[in-house]
């Protein structure tokens, strides 16, 4: 988006005369956007570990997302195809992608693998809206129900019949686990996160404690006592992790991964700060049983984000350019005028705009990167008229969410 937001008021200054006028008016629980899947080599060092050897396994337009490894030749991850999304299995040895089921009613999320078993676990949300987990042959891709009444977002196994979910409940997550032997399902905690992990040797898993909504924690929990103990709090607003198998701790937020072993730290440090225009806005990281492959799904990066709205502008191409921003896109003068709010209102705003602007046109001068951050100098051709604004673009999960004008 440009500053074409604040249009009227630069029409206003230069005295130019137009037509546009602004109006503004005022799942599944998995978001789906464009993310890819990343794969690295872990290297052990004498004080920590070093990623290398990066390489895109899903290398497919559209939502890949949730990997998990089967083995330590393959990875699984959820993958768009043919308009919905299945279970993909990349082969690391042999470099290619096969497709473990072919539904063709519902998609499927977090594909998992269940212990002891040729099968995989995954949620599979169909297109009636029903949400539940099923079991999945990891051969002939054949489906069975596991748990019949819960809407499960989230899961990992403790064993081939103990389950631990995050599961729906009055808006947000309940910690359940469930026997699949007798059936029974017990809450644990509410307010939890969607990171569910076994924790390497140990009879214990972990997950996301919100009970404090400005300190998250990470917890564990022994599932058959109930018996929870406080591991660490999280870094600041961040819920994606994993577990290497000598204890430490992968947390990503952004295009950084942190690391903390309760064993030898006091607090987190930082493994790797990616190049925000390579791997950025991190979702997943999940290593493999003996911790020697880390994969990394990142969404798109904030410029390319910014540059797809800056295309699909000058394109006037209005479905485009709202799919570049959240549905609570909030805009502003600066520094804090709101001035929109939701994308609907954008949308209605820009439509006619864009048709009746056949000279609309914005060049970018100068363009600054910082984290999630995109700040634009840009000039303006709109109906004969030419003009230079700043804008600030804010991008969360893959989208604008937050655009302030200067």
């Amino acid at each position: 988006m440009h500053s074409h937001f604040i249009l009227p008021r630069v029409i206003h200054r230069w005295s130019f005369y137009g037509t546009f006028l602004l109006i503004f008016c005022t799942h599944s629980v998995i978001a789906q956007g464009n993310t890819e899947v990343y794969l690295f080599d872990i290297t052990p060092t004498e004080t920590s570990f070093k990623l290398s050897n990066e390489r895109n396994i899903s290398n497919n337009p559209g939502y890949d997302n949730q990997p998990s490894f089967y083995n330590d030749n393959q990875v699984l991850f959820a993958s768009t195809r043919n308009g919905q999304t299945d279970i993909a299995a990349y082969n690391i040895r042999d470099k290619k992608v096969s497709w473990i089921n072919n539904t063709g009613f519902g998609s499927e999320y977090s594909p998992t693998k269940i212990p002891t078993k040729k099968a995989i676990s995954s949620i599979r949300l169909d297109t009636t809206g029903l949400q539940r987990l099923y079991e999945y042959d990891y051969k002939t891709g054949a489906s069975q129900l596991l748990v019949k009444d819960l809407v499960i977002g989230y899961h990992t196994w403790y064993t081939k019949d103990i389950l631990i979910s995050s599961v729906l409940a009055d808006g947000g997550l309940d910690l359940v686990v469930s026997n699949l032997k007798d059936g029974t399902n017990s809450t644990q905690q509410k307010k939890i996160g969607r990171s569910l992990h076994k924790i390497p040797n140990s009879d214990r898993i972990s997950y996301i404690s919100k009970e404090e909504e400005e300190r998250w924690k990470i917890k564990s929990l022994h599932p058959i006592s109930g018996e929870t103990e406080v591991i660490i709090p999280t870094i600041p607003g961040a819920e994606d992790m994993c577990w290497l198998i000598d204890g430490t701790i992968l947390m990503a937020k952004e295009n950084t991964i942190y690391k903390y072993n309760a064993k030898k730290d006091r607090n987190w440090s930082i493994l790797i700060q990616f190049d925000a225009n390579t791997i950025a806005d991190i979702s997943r990281v999940a290593t493999n049983p003996t911790s020697t492959l880390l994969a990394v799904v990142s969404g798109e990066s904030p410029a390319i984000i910014v540059q797809k709205q800056l295309d699909a502008y000058n394109a006037r191409d209005i479905e485009a350019f709202a799919a570049t921003y959240t549905d609570d896109v909030m805009l502003y003068n600066f520094p804090e005028n709101l001035i929109s709010e939701g994308k609907e209102a954008l949308k209605s705003s820009y439509e006619t705009y864009f048709r009746n602007t056949p000279d609309l046109h914005c060049k970018i001068k100068n363009r600054i990167i910082i984290g999630n951050k995109v700040i634009d100098e840009e000039y303006i051709t709109s109906n004969g008229n030419n003009f230079s604004a700043v804008a600030i673009y804010e991008v969360t999960r893959g989208k604008i969410s937050k655009v302030t004008f200067l």
